[in-house]
């Protein structure tokens, strides 16, 4: 049998929790929040970017707005350690997605997660749906309920 495909997975973990995002899929892939944003004639902010690191060698989700940065000294008081950079292979085996793909929720294994509160200036924002050209629209006030993630400060 065939695995499901990256969309597939993502839109059975969405059903799962109850929502059906209408996906919307680019002719280009659409990896950074700059792109995606471009894409979708959308503010920067309004894009939430889904990134794996590693504290202490455990993989850490962080959701982001797209115009702001990760301060990693802030996410490891957070998080209780040292933060480091997951490569692709840590982000695949961790979340079940590539880089540039990674949803908000519906991962391979239940990762701790940190929200940035700036995500929460916008009503509704744009994730990754699975696959590096397509994305899905969110309630900002769902995505603690959707990702399992705690609110906090930890960009810049």
């Amino acid at each position: 049998m065939a695995r499901p495909s990256a969309n597939e997975r993502f839109s059975a973990a969405a059903t799962r929790l109850g929502l059906a995002p209408d996906i919307v899929q680019f002719p280009e892939d659409t990896r950074t929040a700059a792109q995606a944003a471009a894409a979708l004639k959308c503010e920067l902010g309004q894009i939430v970017k889904s990134l794996v690191f590693k504290c202490e060698e455990q993989p850490v989700l962080a959701l982001t707005a797209g115009d702001r940065q990760v301060d990693t000294e802030k996410l490891g008081a957070l998080c209780g350690g040292t933060i480091g950079k997951a490569d692709a292979k840590i982000v695949r085996e961790a979340t079940g997605f590539a880089i540039g793909g990674v949803p908000p929720f519906g991962h391979a294994s239940q990762l701790f997660c940190w929200i940035d509160q700036n995500i929460y200036r916008y009503e509704m924002a744009w994730g990754a749906a699975g696959t590096p050209d397509t994305v899905f629209a969110m309630q900002t006030a769902e995505l603690m309920r959707l990702s399992g993630g705690q609110r906090a400060e930890f960009t810049n």
